[in-house]
Parts: structure tokens; C-alpha cells; sequence
């Protein structure tokens, strides 16, 4: 006698979904490319404030929903001292503004208008509060940050990065 079962009714319903492999390993492919960008990274991230700076790539690669850099970023931030719930509040932030300083709101304001560019510009009226916030070359440096996070983000998503294997060098 034979019963005929479904995939549903025989898997695990606790058993997690199949984890997918990376497309290209960017960093072997073109190693000249992937050098470069850790140049640009480091340049950007020279006298950022380090807690700034994770807050900007966490929102930016919430925004371009890459969660390998998601991972990434947070488990750094929570290495060197970030709290879970800020880090949590971070993808309502502007509903969570409470968690954050007034800078670091003008920050992560200028991070969504510079990552979605939706209407093909910046506001004026977002850019001018990060003018208030920051000098010039303390906004330069912010807007650098944001450029690179936004790169690092499509060559994890369109290389389909996997999340989840991480480990901060500061853990």
C-alpha cells in the first residue's frame, strides 16, 4: 500500500529555508576592483565618528534591503558598544527619533535621501539640516560614507553576498 504525502505535510516546519550560494566571488574575479574599494572604504571611514558612521551603513543597507551587510555592519556596531535597541529602532528611526541625537537624525536623513534619490535629488531642505549639523568637511565625510556603503550594498546584492557567517574583527 502506498500513501501519497506532500513536501508540506513531510517537512520540518522548525527546519530553517535553504540558504542560497553566492553568484560571483567579486573579490577573486577582479581583485584590482575589490583592493580599490577597500581604499575607498578605508578613506571614508577616516575621522567619522565610528558610531555615525554604523548607523549610516546599517540604514543604507537596510534601505537596499542587502542583508549581508545588514549583518555585517550590526554585528560591528554591537562589538564596539552600539545597544541592541538602537540598532532595532534604526529601520523606524524616524518614528523611534528618541533613540537618536539630533546629528545623527540629520545623518540618517541625508542617508535615505542620498541612497533612494527617488525624485533623482537631494532635498534642500534635508541637505541644509545636515548643513547645520555638520561643517563642511564633516558633512563631505558623511556624504562619502554614504557613497560607499551604497556601493559596497549593490555589489553584495547583485553578487548575492550570504548573510549570517560574519564575525566582527573587534569580537
Amino acid at each position: 500500500m502506498t500513501t501519497d504525502t506532500t513536501l508540506a505535510e513531510t517537512a520540518d516546519p522548525t527546519a530553517y529555508a535553504h540558504e542560497h550560494a553566492p553568484r560571483l566571488p567579486l573579490a577573486e574575479r577582479v581583485p584590482e576592483f575589490y583592493r580599490a574599494m577597500l581604499r575607498l572604504e578605508a578613506a571614508a571611514a577616516k575621522d567619522i565618528d565610528p558610531t555615525l558612521y554604523h548607523l549610516i551603513k546599517i540604514r543604507a543597507s537596510q534601505v537596499n534591503r542587502c542583508a549581508f551587510c545588514i549583518d555585517m555592519h550590526s554585528k560591528d556596531a554591537l562589538a564596539e558598544g552600539e545597544t541592541v535597541e538602537r540598532i532595532v529602532q534604526l529601520s523606524a528611526w524616524q518614528e523611534s527619533r528618541h533613540f537618536y541625537t539630533e546629528r545623527e537624525l540629520a545623518a540618517l536623513a541625508l542617508t535615505e535621501s542620498v541612497t533612494v534619490l527617488t525624485d533623482g535629488f537631494v532635498p534642500d531642505e534635508v541637505y541644509a539640516r545636515a548643513a547645520e549639523h555638520f561643517d563642511e568637511t564633516e558633512l563631505a565625510r558623511v556624504i562619502g560614507a554614504i557613497v560607499v556603503i551604497n556601493a559596497w550594498n549593490r555589489i553584495a546584492v547583485t553578487t548575492r553576498m550570504t548573510p549570517g557567517h560574519y564575525t566582527p574583527r573587534s569580537a
